[in-house]
């Protein structure tokens, strides 16, 4: 009775690992395809501006850290669980969570900098005439904290099943 109760659970656990792992996937590709979409011409005063994603490193980054992350996540729904891979697979994952994270925080600056300025540097704010650009940029980046938060469940779960 108690390993039929174990073994359920057990096979519960994996499952919301699956599905928390295939919302990870949905959230990095939607940020992506959101950050790689961004783009914004205007003309003030007989002078064109363009924002693009391309033209901001850490926004580069980001987009190829979601694409990263959203090929790692794919491949590794394909690994058997109860492997000598699953320690590497946890291991993994951190990593990629790291990169994650670094990307999203370089992003989220960049953008601070483009809605508030920055004085000291002689920034002007850019969203009060881009809007279209900086709410796809801000979209972007709501998906990738809905990823950051699936990420820290996601490894929770891997760990209690790696460890069983």
């Amino acid at each position: 009775m108690i390993l039929a109760l174990d073994s359920s659970l057990s096979k519960a656990k994996k499952i919301c690992s699956v599905i928390l792992r295939i919302l990870a996937i949905c959230a990095m590709v939607s940020a992506a395809i959101v950050m790689a979409t961004s783009h914004e011409k205007i003309t003030i005063f007989s002078v064109s501006f363009e924002a693009n994603y391309s033209r901001t490193p850490a926004f580069k980054y980001f987009f190829v850290a979601n694409i990263g992350g959203s090929v790692y996540s794919i491949v590794v729904l394909f690994l058997p669980r109860k492997t000598s891979l699953s320690r590497l697979i946890l291991i993994s994952d951190l990593v990629v969570t790291m990169v994650l994270t670094s990307s999203v925080s370089a992003a989220l600056a960049v953008a601070h900098v483009g809605k508030k300025g920055n004085s000291h540097a002689g920034r002007l704010p850019i969203c009060a005439q881009l809007h279209n650009f900086c709410n796809q940029v801000g979209g972007a980046l709501i998906a990738a904290f809905v990823v950051m938060e699936n990420r820290y469940e996601q490894r929770k779960q891997i760990a209690r099943i790696t460890c069983m």
